[in-house]
């Protein structure tokens, strides 16, 4: 894969928005917003099957508002961590580019290709060949690196890989779980909100992860409905789902008020359709009503925050 046009626009712009908004830019964790907390609350529990689930710590929602300025974000069971099946593959991704970075791993098209399809299709072959690469423990030292946060005692845990995605090998849960793909909501939203800033590493490798997230080739859950109802938008995306565990993480950019980041995790068989519904019913709590419907979103500037 040959570094595009747009990969080199996206990493200017990001690095553009890294000088531009140092001073104003805060952490994730500092974000929340009352408001914008207490209708995630109520829009949760206003559905029965949610409110139960969510009750019972088998749901656990995260949105982060990009449209204002500052963001907004508001989380149910953010810091509780989760069988997350395929979503940590984004861990993968962080930790070769982090080696790509350190000299560690040299770059070639080979790698490339199988992050690609690791990503995009989920391919499980690809990121079992990625783990052997760069190895478990490089994987698990870029999580709980304090510069990244992104698997935190403090915090409940987060991200985590632990297993190759295969049969065999060895497997170490996280410390605090024992799970061994495993997530929060709070820190897949810190994860895309650090990309979408630079944040991640630095610009041009946020710029590189990015690229690989988007243009999901699995349609189903969140991307499902945001084809529907904003087919015009960018989305950056990595989902999961493996028995009754089932994982979504979305960032929609593009769109004047369609520019947010959604992450939700359940425990359900019902949890596909759960999560196809979940996605309209986050934007109501965020997108003016006169700009619900696709034909009606309005253009506008898309500065990454």
């Amino acid at each position: 894969m040959r570094v595009s046009t747009y990969l080199l626009v996206l990493a200017s712009l990001l690095a553009s928005a890294l000088l531009v908004a140092d001073e104003e830019w805060q952490p994730l964790y500092n974000r929340v917003d009352v408001a914008l907390q207490k209708q995630l609350d109520d829009r949760l529990n206003g559905d029965k099957e949610w409110r139960s689930l969510v009750r019972s710590r088998n749901m656990a929602v995260c949105v982060v508002d990009l449209s204002d300025d500052p963001p907004r974000f508001a989380r149910v069971n953010g810091n509780h961590m989760m069988y997350a099946a395929s979503l940590p593959k984004i861990a993968i991704l962080l930790a070769v580019h982090a080696a790509f970075e350190d000299g560690s791993l040299e770059e070639t098209d080979a790698i490339k290709e199988d992050l690609g399809n690791m990503i995009r299709v989920s391919d499980n072959h690809a990121a079992t060949r990625m783990i052997d690469l760069v190895g478990m423990q490089k994987i698990q030292d870029v999580l709980r690196d304090p510069k990244n946060g992104l698997y935190d005692e403090k915090r409940g845990g987060g991200l985590w890989v632990g297993k190759r995605y295969a049969s065999g090998g060895p497997r170490k849960g996280d410390p605090l779980y024992g799970i061994s793909h495993g997530a929060t909501a709070t820190q897949v939203c810190r994860f895309l909100y650090l990309l979408s800033s630079g944040r991640l590493i630095n610009a041009q490798r946020s710029a590189e992860m990015l690229e690989y997230l988007v243009d999901p080739h699995l349609h189903h859950k969140f991307v499902s409905q945001i084809e529907e109802r904003a087919p015009k938008a960018t989305v950056y995306r990595k989902s999961g789902s493996w028995g009754k565990w089932h994982a979504d993480a979305i960032m929609v950019k593009g769109i004047r008020w369609r520019d947010y980041i959604l992450v939700g995790l359940v425990e359900s068989e019902n949890g596909e359709q759960i999560l196809r519904r979940l996605l309209p019913a986050v934007e109501e709590l965020i997108i003016p009503p006169e700009y619900a419907e696709g034909g009606h979103d309005r253009p506008g500037e898309n500065d990454f925050h």
